[in-house]
């Protein structure tokens, strides 16, 4: 679509009923982002109070009209998506302005690809539009939905502010509280802009707010998650910092930047006062997360386990794994609505009443066939209904198990087939391959789930978002037991495959060439590992975590892989570099085949306008409690200055400046690891060992470098509990 046309969503699909917006874009150097933000606004172009307006602490509407689905790595970036139940959306609500923001000097100019689409609920592309010519903006309108004479529209907008999140939600309704001396206050000229529509509709900036003030507010801060596996330390324990403007203050929303500077930082007066600035106005409706400290047991000694509401005692069969853990599942989903939700949403589910099922026989050929599960949502007198497969234990899907689902699901009038393993999907190399009749009018799609995508789900809703009522909370935490316990065949990702061993051997023997296709299944099976990496962290910091892909624009993921693969085969090491929202710096992590070490390590910038001593003595004091085998290495303009240990450098941090005077622009800090042999993730294995890697390097180092970010943070006003985020 051209910027200001408009379509009307009927004309292109039957089933409009549920969509998915996705906003995507990429950068040259990985490590631009925006966060993506939705207003819903009544026919005087306003929201209806503070509740209308999406963002990154607000991600779902409690109808379950509104959902932010989050973020997804693609090709050449990223794209974050948002479902949308247009059944559901209350009748006053005539426009739905789809935006994103940028903050920390970013400008929407500096990202490439900038595009927005929708796509029915079967994932089907219904239009796309893309914007070319961004330049100094730091929020943008993408498109909006809109009602005209009972049918929903999409008019593309394409239009920016310089004025940010802040002037974008003001001229929209929403208060916003700004510094008297910020540069860029509620008062500064914000982008007006009118899309093509028809009988001369116009979309234009409102009045501003009068006396708004805008002052930096904080990330909610996490401050009960648990201790990663192993040795390391909680991640994320201190409290983190933004500078993200307020917004809808009155009903305690805070704007918060997942794109925020700031790595964990510890606020200047330390925990004790971050923990008094929590008190504030409170939400509108608390939601209920895990204790911070487990209650004190009454047992009288450490052998007496708990009642599990869900037990995992030694199977038998793997089929007996299957069972138990679908049925675990879905009963969840059915009771916990926000969960249920969460997962199905973006599969084009419609918000409404949700039953589960197990062990359905349905009629196909001269036998009936059973598939794992269904799901039936229903809305409006209308049912969506998706046939669930599933594989626990590292099993793989059977194409032609899958295939019957599908034809069962055409033939049935049935919206989706859902698998759920332990492999993690990736874009362009499909788990199962299947055919679609295409002579078929009704659409079936299919999608899968891993199970460390369903662990992260229940990690997200009761450690850090919060679910409606205490009941739901001790569900959603047996479920994370049950999917954690070694028993229960639900672990995500566990097996480098077949090619493993060879690949390490043809390595270690300098036989492996370049074209190998087993080259290629390692490649791709390390990308599975680290999608499932950012899952797990994710899950634990409370934050959206994405593998950065640096790959030329337009490559296709074969190629991509394929190019990988070769420089496995020249090199003899995996390398992958993961984005933490609200990090500053980018975690790189490198297997080298040929050492059988793995590095993690992350690049530092130094402060601005600091004498070079006082800078490493900073570094050296914040790393105090970081391991002594910890690599420090002072980077300068283009080259590598001095480097060593921190044990070596702690007596004398002197030795970390160069001698020829050369400007410090940052460090960079590493940590070195055995890596395991095996192709599995038991303790010797080659995944368990990339877990405690990665894990030992955030906990003991990154949570630490807050402290040392480029400026230190201003004093600032927390409108939120702990506890309750959106």
């Amino acid at each position: 679509m051209l910027k200001g046309a408009n379509i009307g969503l009927a004309a292109l699909s039957e089933d409009t009923g549920a969509v998915i917006v996705g906003l995507s874009w990429s950068s040259a150097t990985g490590d631009g982002d925006a966060d993506v933000s939705l207003l819903l606004l009544d026919g005087d172009g306003k929201v209806r109070g503070d509740a209308d307006f999406y963002f990154y602490n607000r991600p779902a509407a409690e109808d379950g009209s509104v959902q932010l689905l989050g973020k997804v790595p693609t090709e050449n970036g990223s794209e974050d998506r948002i479902s949308l139940d247009l059944t559901a959306i209350p009748e006053d609500v005539v426009r739905i302005v789809v935006a994103a923001s940028q903050d920390g000097g970013a400008r929407f100019g500096d990202l490439d690809d900038l595009r927005m689409t929708v796509t029915d609920r079967s994932g089907e592309p219904l239009l796309g539009f893309s914007i070319t010519d961004a330049t100094v903006e730091t929020a943008f309108i993408f498109g909006e939905l809109y009602r005209r004479n009972e049918e929903w529209k999409f008019r593309a907008v394409g239009q920016g502010y310089e004025t940010g999140l802040a002037g974008l939600a003001t001229d929209f309704g929403i208060a916003v509280e700004v510094e008297e001396d910020d540069e860029q206050g509620a008062h500064g000229e914000h982008g007006e802009h009118s899309g093509g529509g028809e009988g001369g509709e116009a979309v234009r900036g409102t009045e501003k707010a009068g006396g708004a003030a805008l002052i930096p507010a904080p990330r909610t801060p996490v401050t009960d998650v648990a201790s990663l596996a192993g040795a390391a330390p909680a991640i994320g324990a201190a409290p983190g910092t933004c500078t993200g403007p307020v917004i809808g203050a009155a009903a305690g929303i805070v704007a918060a930047s997942p794109t925020s500077p700031a790595i964990a930082p510890v606020p200047p007066g330390g925990a004790d006062e971050a923990v008094g600035r929590r008190r504030g106005t409170r939400t509108a409706k608390k939601k209920v997360t895990l204790p911070k400290a487990a209650k004190k047991s009454l047992a009288e000694n450490d052998s007496w386990k708990p009642a599990r509401l869900f037990p995992v005692p030694s199977y038998k069969s793997d089929r007996e794994r299957e069972v138990r853990a679908t049925s675990v599942l879905l009963s969840v989903m059915a009771e916990v609505p926000e969960f249920g939700r969460r997962l199905t949403a973006g599969f084009g589910a419609p918000a409404g009443r949700m039953q589960t099922f197990t062990e359905v026989s349905l009629p196909h050929g001269d036998s009936p066939k059973r598939p794992d599960g269904v799901i039936r949502t229903e809305r409006a007198g209308k049912l969506w209904t998706a046939l669930v497969e599933t594989k626990t234990n590292g099993n793989p899907l059977k194409s032609e198990q899958v295939q019957n689902y599908m034809d069962i699901a055409a033939r049935r009038g049935y919206e989706a087939v859902i698998t759920l393993s332990n492999d993690v999907a990736l874009e362009g190399s499909p788990l199962v391959e299947v055919k679609t009749d295409g002579r078929r009018k009704h659409k079936v799609s299919l999608w899968h789930l891993s199970w460390a995508e369903v662990a992260h789900q229940a990690q997200m809703l009761i450690r850090h978002e919060g679910v409606g009522n205490a009941a739901h909370a001790w569900l959603l935490q047996e479920l994370l037991h049950y999917l954690q316990h070694e028993n229960s065949g639900c672990h995500g990702f566990q097996n480098m495959g077949p090619a493993w061993v060879p690949v390490r051997n043809g390595i270690d023997t300098e036989t492996l060439c370049q074209g190998d296709l087993r080259a290629v299944e390692v490649v791709e099976s390390w990308e599975r590992l680290i999608r499932q990496v950012c899952l797990r962290l994710g899950g634990e910091l409370g934050q959206k975590a994405l593998p950065v892909q640096r790959a030329r624009r337009g490559t296709d993921p074969k190629s991509r892989r394929a190019e990988l693969a070769d420089r496995l085969c020249e090199e003899g090491r995996l390398s992958a570099e993961v984005r933490v929202d609200g990090a500053r710096s980018i975690l790189s992590v490198t297997a080298d085949l040929r050492t059988g070490k793995i590095r993690t390590s992350m690049d530092v910038p130094a402060p601005d306008g600091a004498y070079p001593l006082s800078v490493a003595k900073r570094l050296l004091r914040v790393l105090e409690e970081a391991p002594a085998d910890l690599h420090v290495e002072t980077l300068l303009d283009g080259r590598n200055g001095p480097r060593g240990t921190l044990e070596r450098l702690r007596p004398e941090p002197g030795d970390l400046l160069p001698r020829d005077g050369a400007a410090i622009t940052g460090f960079r800090l590493s940590l070195f690891k055995g890596m395991g042999s095996g192709r599995g993730s038991a303790e010797s294995g080659f995944i368990r060992s990339v877990d405690d890697a990665v894990d030992r390097f955030y906990g003991s180092v990154v949570t630490h470098l807050g402290q040392f970010e480029q400026r230190r943070p201003a004093r600032v006003r927390q409108t939120t509990e702990p506890s309750v985020v959106g």
